[in-house]
């Protein structure tokens, strides 16, 4: 289990710049709005410096006459001498539109990289869609849901924040960071350093401020993991859990994943609620001094430092201060951002195995013959599942294939739908290697059932047509009426367009069934598949399917996964599967007469019919059962 979270453990280096230089190519179709926020963002950060210089103007210029005030020539001749005036012309020529651009370009700005944020989360989300559903599904069998989940949400989300609030905002701070530091350089340069004193001291706590919330984030990201890992395995698995009354011990081992979040949480905020009061301290460090050094050079006939330079300078400082704490915090952001990009683009990477062929052969319309030539399949590349099978499925044959658990049957229908490609050997359908043919042309020619049904959320009918807008409603209910579930349909409120809740929950197993088979159908499938088909609905709903199979396979080639040898003895011909290898291949009477492993599993089943039955096992009276009459010979079953 821990190694399904090692990524998430990762947080890796504060700035990669092959990693930002991919993260920048989501921006390049924003690039014009990026840029005016970025505009605006630098325009915000000059003005920041201008308030507080206003009001050493207005000080020292109208209210303390006797101060040396620096004052631009351009600003000099604009002010009037008169200081009603003066102090009128600063406070609503100056100072009032300053506020009202500031506040109009710290909106443009939020605004647009908000906007921008959003865009790329959109793109981003879709294109990890897109990549999920192109991989293999050998990928699945590696990787848990939940971490993929997490790649979609919280990963995506961590970007989201770096694009509306960390790139350019970094920027802005970095410039209005330069634009106060350079005022006041101007206007006083040993006052200045004397504020910048504390700098070493602020650097300190940052380091460890950024230490303490770098380690925090790494744990959160491991509980937000597992949290979501836990909650989709066990909302699945929830029957179950009931079932083995399991709530309590469940909710125990949530509880202490949950209270992992919440300790990593709480060490958050605490380095947060430690930092940014360290950094007021020491930012009211600085005013002390400013206050205590500029008094002193004030006394001692400093004419430069006059009260409104002291004024200037605690504003000055205030606002210092404030773009460090700020870039502290773009920090964290900047490094959640790292991580969250290597392990979103290392999903993106991941190569796609199972893909058309370069120039795909285009099908022509479809014969329905399959070939298994020499296949041989192992999913981990080394232990194989499959060796050396061979057989041929002619047009409109009806082929069952059987064999005991594990013995390489499902495997079959997932090489041939190219969920998984051969080791080694050939499938060939209608002469041409599947490999040869694009997805799309290779599967539009199958339908499929599987053991356990899958429906999505939607309606009846969405469930029936998945997309495909040219099958009518009229096809609909041939199809539900071929697997006689046409009339469950139709007593139900919203017939076609009931709802389906997720995983068709308020339907039973049977329904779920019987509407998979109506989906196959409806596609009107060149191949059928039936994957265990009916090993989970009951005997009477079994032989309503029966009873619509046969008509629907007429002129299809069809292929039965069976373990129920009741249901296919009418097959063409059975393939026996013995640990990944072809053993028998047969008629049903054939493979009876010959006495092989068939024969062996016909046995078998017999029996169990027996016990079900009531008769009960055969060895209680001393004796084997009676074969069949078909074990015999006879017609019976064929």
């Amino acid at each position: 289990m821990a190694d399904s979270f090692h990524e998430e453990e990762i947080l890796g280096k504060a700035y990669d710049s092959r990693l930002m230089k991919r993260l920048l190519r989501y921006l390049v179709p924003y690039r014009k709005v990026a840029l005016f926020a970025l505009v605006a963002i630098l325009l915000f950060g000059l003005l920041q410096a201008i308030p507080p210089y206003l009001v050493k103007v207005e000080v020292d210029r109208y209210l303390d006459p006797t101060a040396s005030t620096k004052i631009p020539e351009f600003l000099a001749h604009f002010l009037s001498q008169d200081p009603f005036t003066g102090i009128l012309q600063i406070c609503l020529v100056i100072f009032l539109p300053t506020i009202l651009l500031t506040f109009i370009l710290q909106f443009v700005q939020s605004f647009a990289m908000q906007l921008v944020g959003q865009k790329i989360m959109y793109d981003l989300r879709k294109q990890i869609f897109g990549q999920l559903q192109r991989l293999q599904l050998s990928f699945y069998d590696r990787n848990p849901v939940g971490r993929m989940v997490t790649r979609v949400t919280t990963d995506v989300d961590v970007l989201n924040d770096l694009f509306s609030s960390g790139v350019v905002a970094i920027f802005g701070d970095l410039f209005s960071l330069l634009s106060i530091v350079a005022v006041m350089l101007w206007i006083n340069w040993k006052l200045a350093l004397l504020t910048f004193a504390v700098l070493p001291l602020i650097i300190g706590v940052t380091m460890a401020f950024r230490k303490a919330v770098r380690e925090s984030y790494r744990r959160i990201r491991v509980a937000i993991a597992r949290i979501n890992a836990y909650l989709q395995e066990h909302l699945t698995g929830m029957a179950v859990l009931q079932l083995f009354g399991r709530e309590a011990r469940s909710y125990d081992e949530f509880e202490t994943i949950n209270r992992a979040h919440m300790k990593a949480y709480k060490d958050s905020i605490m380095a947060y609620g430690l930092f940014y009061p360290a950094v007021e301290f020491l930012g009211s460090i600085a005013v002390i001094v400013i206050l205590y050094e500029g008094g002193l050079m004030s006394l001692h006939g400093a004419a430069t430092v006059g009260i409104g330079t002291l004024t200037a300078f605690i504003q000055y400082s205030q606002r210092f201060f404030r773009p460090i704490q700020d870039l502290s915090d773009k920090y964290n952001i900047l490094q959640s951002a790292m991580a969250s990009s290597e392990r979103i683009f290392k999903l993106l990477d991941t190569p796609v195995t199972i893909q058309d062929a370069p120039r795909p052969k285009t099908l022509p319309p479809a014969e329905g013959q399959v070939e298994f030539r020499n296949v041989s399949f192992a999913y981990d590349g080394k232990h194989r599942v499959l060796e050396n099978v061979s057989f041929t499925i002619e047009p409109g044959e009806k082929v069952a294939i059987v064999g005991h658990t594990g013995a390489g049957k499902t495997t079959l229908t997932s090489l041939l739908l190219r969920f998984y490609d051969v080791t080694e050997g050939q499938i060939l359908f209608d002469g041409v290697d599947i490999r040869d043919l694009s997805l799309r042309d290779l599967r539009r020619n199958f339908g499929m059932v599987l053991q356990d049904p899958f429906l999505f959320s939607g309606t009846i009918a969405s469930n029936l047509r998945l997309g495909t807008d040219s099958i009518t409603d009229q096809q609909l209910r041939a199809a539900a009426r071929h697997v006689n579930i046409l009339d469950f349909i139709e007593t139900l409120p919203g017939g076609f367009e009931e709802e389906v809740k997720e995983r068709g929950s308020t339907l039973s197993v049977g329904q779920k069934q019987l509407l998979s088979f109506a989906r196959a159908l409806a596609h009107d499938p060149k191949v059928l598949i039936l994957d265990e088909a009916t090993s989970s609905v009951d005997p009477e709903t079994e032989l309503m399917i029966r009873q619509g199979l046969e008509r629907l396979m007429e002129g299809r080639t069809s292929l039965i996964v069976a373990h129920r040898l009741s249901t296919i003895q009418n097959a063409s011909k059975i393939v026996v599967m013995h640990h990944g290898r072809v053993r028998e291949i047969g008629t049903h009477r054939e493979l009876l007469e010959r006495g092989g492993i068939y024969h062996k599993l016909y046995q078998l089943q017999y029996k169990d019919q027996e016990l079900i039955a009531g008769r009960g096992p055969w060895s209680a009276v001393g004796s084997a059962p009676r074969a069949p009459d078909s074990a015999r010979g006879g017609a019976a079953g064929d």
